[in-house]
Parts: C-alpha cells; sequence; structure tokens
C-alpha cells in the first residue's frame, strides 16, 4: 500500500442496509476490520458527501464511500513533550501518577499522544524496545480513564524483575473507588475468571470457561447514605477491567463507569440535589490507582507510594459531603500491607 492513497467503493443492492465496516472489510481486503474501524472513528470516511465516524453506519444502495488512508507512521512510538507527574525516579525505574484521559502505550485510535510518548520524550531513546517497541518500559497498565500510580521500568533488567514480581504478586497495587451503593458485607473479596464478554466484545465480564482467574479485596472507607461508598480495593491479580467488573458483578459499579454502569439510574435517583446532577455530569469511573509498593529490583530497598484521588474526583466527594449533612458515616483509612 502507497503511501497515501484514496479508496473508494459503490454500494451494491445486495449490500445496502449493512454495517459500514463489514461492507468495507470486504470490499477491501488488504485492510482488517479494525483498521478500518479506527479509520472511520478518525473521520477518514465519507458517505455520501457526509464524513461518518460510526461503523454501525447502515450504507445505502448506489452510496460512494470513499476511505482515505493516511500515510503509513512509524513501527516505533515517538518521543513528544507531554507533561508527567513523576513521583520517583532513578537509573532503573520511574513512577508516576498518571492523569485520567492519557492512554498508556499506542493503538488502533490512539496512535499517538500516550504515555508511552510521554515518556520517551522524558528518557529519551534509551527507553526503546524494553518490553517491547510499542510498549516501551511499561510492566502493567491502567484504563485510559484510570488515574494514579505506575512503575515504568528503564532497563531490561529492571523490565523482567518488576515483570516477575506482578506475576508472582509481590507488588501491591491499591486503588480508591468510589461505587453505587454500600457493599454489605462491608469488607470481603470477589473472585471469579475473567474473560471477554459473548455478549459485547468491547466488554470485560465474569465467565464460566476461557477466562482469567482474577481476585478483588475490597474495604468500605466511607459511605454517603445507602447511595455511594468509596471503597479501597487490592488486586490480588491483574486483569483488564478486573476491579470495574468484579464491583459491577457484585451491584456495586463504579461511579462514572460508562461501560460497566448502564444501570446506575436508580441508585442515581436516591441522592439529593445538587449532588444528583454532579454525579451525573461526570463521564470516567471514578477509580484511582491510590497506593503501590514494591521492592526496588536492584537495591532490594522497599518502595511505597501514596497519591490521593484527582481534583475531579475530589469534586464528587465534596458533592457528596455537602448533600449529606452530619458525620461522615463508617469513616476509616485502611492501609494495606
Amino acid at each position: 500500500m502507497s503511501e497515501r492513497q484514496i479508496l473508494e467503493h459503490y454500494v451494491s443492492d445486495d449490500e445496502a442496509g449493512a454495517r459500514l465496516d463489514r461492507v468495507l472489510a470486504e470490499a477491501f481486503a488488504e485492510l482488517s476490520r479494525a483498521r478500518i474501524q479506527a479509520l472511520v472513528a478518525e473521520g477518514r470516511l465519507i458517505a455520501g458527501g457526509r464524513t461518518i465516524t460510526d461503523a454501525n453506519y447502515r450504507v445505502k444502495p448506489a452510496e460512494r464511500l470513499t476511505l482515505k488512508i493516511p500515510p503509513a507512521r512509524p513501527a516505533r512510538p515517538k518521543g513528544e513533550d507531554i507533561p508527567l507527574d513523576i513521583v520517583f525516579e532513578d537509573e532503573h525505574l520511574l513512577v508516576v501518577n498518571k492523569p485520567a484521559g492519557l492512554v498508556v502505550h499506542p493503538a488502533a485510535g490512539n496512535p499517538d499522544g500516550t504515555l508511552v510518548n510521554a515518556l520517551i520524550g522524558h528518557c529519551g531513546d534509551s527507553l526503546s524496545g524494553i518490553g517491547g517497541e510499542k510498549r516501551p518500559g511499561i510492566v502493567h497498565r491502567l484504563d485510559k480513564d484510570t488515574s494514579g500510580l505506575m512503575v515504568v521500568a528503564k532497563s531490561d533488567d529492571a523490565h523482567i524483575r518488576l515483570s516477575n514480581a506482578i506475576a508472582s504478586r509481590q507488588v501491591s497495587r491499591g486503588y480508591s473507588a468510589l461505587v453505587w451503593g454500600v457493599p454489605d458485607p462491608t469488607s470481603g473479596e470477589v473472585e471469579g475468571a475473567i474473560g471477554r464478554s459473548p455478549k459485547n466484545r468491547k466488554k470485560m465480564a465474569m465467565v464460566n470457561s476461557g477466562g482469567k482467574s482474577a481476585l478483588t479485596h475490597f474495604t468500605l472507607e466511607r459511605s454517603w447514605g445507602v447511595a455511594a461508598a468509596q471503597l479501597a480495593c487490592r488486586l490480588a491479580t491483574g486483569r483488564t477491567h478486573q476491579i470495574r467488573v468484579h464491583m459491577a458483578h457484585i451491584g456495586h459499579a463504579v461511579l462514572g463507569d460508562q461501560l460497566y454502569g448502564v444501570r446506575s439510574n436508580a441508585w442515581l435517583q436516591r441522592l439529593p440535589e445538587p449532588a444528583q446532577s454532579v454525579v451525573a455530569a461526570f463521564r470516567r469511573q471514578a477509580l484511582h490507582a491510590a497506593r503501590l509498593a514494591f521492592h526496588h529490583p536492584a537495591t532490594k530497598e522497599l518502595l511505597e507510594f501514596e497519591r490521593p484521588f484527582p481534583d475531579d474526583v475530589l469534586a464528587l466527594t465534596q458533592a457528596l459531603d455537602e448533600a449529606y449533612s452530619g458525620p461522615r458515616d463508617n469513616w476509616s483509612n485502611p492501609r494495606f500491607q
């Protein structure tokens, strides 16, 4: 495929009413369906003179579809001048406090502007290749809209040792989460294999077969009436969307979760105004990687870090505090050992 290319296809009568991405995938066999979906999301598809960004769009008979293929990108991510909140750094590793909204590594739909681009910009070429060209230095991830602490390796040896420590559960990762309702009992664990949802391929789910074992410990830190609570969660495993899936499974989805909290309207109605409006307007999961502890891969020193909620989640807690007068319910501050 050339560096720049414009592909065109006219919808046949047989294709009318079919999904846009399916029609394009059959018409342009050299492009994967995932690649087509990413290009459409980027606004590179014109149908009937209009830009279409929804791959679910149903095509019309005789409609002209024009797909603009951008120039090929470099195989390796490039460094970018993106501010980093660095909590700790030495020659072996660094610990960063990732903001919500920042994708960890380049992927379809997010080719740049990621944490990896920021890390390469900060560390230089020395970081490239550690742990793989696409994910240099990354030993564990946070979802795009989850904030908080991450450790990043700066050498191959540190990457191997940190990866092994995570695999053997020698890295303690504690999260703070605002959830709907108040769990009963107020502490416990959720255990169950997590895999791709058979009903929605964009979601993870608790599955009976084909998933990976997952275990989440939780403890109530505070609550607001019966409508919402703050939990301290500790991961024994690190599966994709683990806390979000586990909390939703037990009926206490994370506030603001647009993927797993779709049944939260009943809880929302229990909140008094103006807290109800503030929470309803919050459009990301209120989940924060608050605590991180591990032994340094070179010095063996125990390193422990803690960071509070970012400002947007603190604004939620303030709105809830103001809505519920009197002393806070069930206040405690458990720390993970």
